[in-house]
């Protein structure tokens, strides 16, 4: 079973006497994390408005966690996490990693009140449908293509990624061909993402119109 865990402790203001209360903080829930039979591995900590997403803390908490697939995150109370709606998206992200949350003032998991539980239920929901609509757009932009002439077995070039990594470089005819075909710099990306280029709208719209200038000059 993976027992790993990282800690979070956050106060609200930077002010000098606050960092007591982080250290207090961290050393409670070290060793609570103990006692549960959890190794720590990582520590994280903010002094900034729970109602803000945008702490240094948090952020690296959260790619911590997807990158290490840690299964437990050790909290004082829930406020530390988050307030208002700030603290719902957190919750949502933690509860889509599989991270069990432990709050030391509830002395075990955290336990959600029937709105909280019913709003996460609905973000689950909306997002498996923006998934939905999502697959849907790269399926019609390919189509679209596809019956306009569009052959990606004969244009795409090297679709075997034998090193593993993600192609992030696009041919600029492959872009240029399916605007010809018709197709939005959305749909392009969305066609293109489809079959294995991370790109952007911004980055397909941004090579097209390079590549019109270029023709310009």
């Amino acid at each position: 079973m993976n027992k790993s865990a990282v800690i979070y402790t956050r106060v609200s203001t930077e002010k000098n006497t606050q960092e007591t209360s982080l250290k207090r903080q961290q050393e409670e829930l070290s060793r609570y994390a103990e006692q549960m039979g959890y190794r720590v591995l990582a520590t994280y900590q903010d002094q900034q408005s729970g109602y803000d997403v945008e702490r240094e803390g948090l952020l690296d908490m959260m790619d911590y966690i997807k990158e290490h697939n840690i299964s437990a995150l050790f909290i004082q109370d829930e406020t530390r996490l988050g307030r208002g709606n700030a603290r719902m998206a957190i919750l949502h992200l933690l509860q889509k990693s599989g991270t069990t949350v432990y709050s030391l003032n509830y002395a075990g998991p955290l336990t959600l009140n029937e709105m909280d539980t019913m709003l996460l239920e609905i973000l689950a929901i909306v997002e498996e449908y923006q998934r939905k609509i999502h697959n849907a757009k790269i399926k019609r932009g390919m189509k679209r293509a596809v019956e306009n002439g569009y052959r990606p077995e004969l244009n795409i070039k090297n679709r075997q990624n034998h090193e593993g990594r993600e192609r992030i470089d696009v041919p600029i005819e492959e872009i240029v061909n399916l605007r010809e075909k018709g197709l939005t710099f959305q749909e392009i990306a969305s066609t293109l993402r489809g079959l294995g280029f991370q790109v952007s709208k911004a980055t397909v719209h941004r090579r097209y119109t390079e590549y019109i200038e270029g023709l310009e000059d």
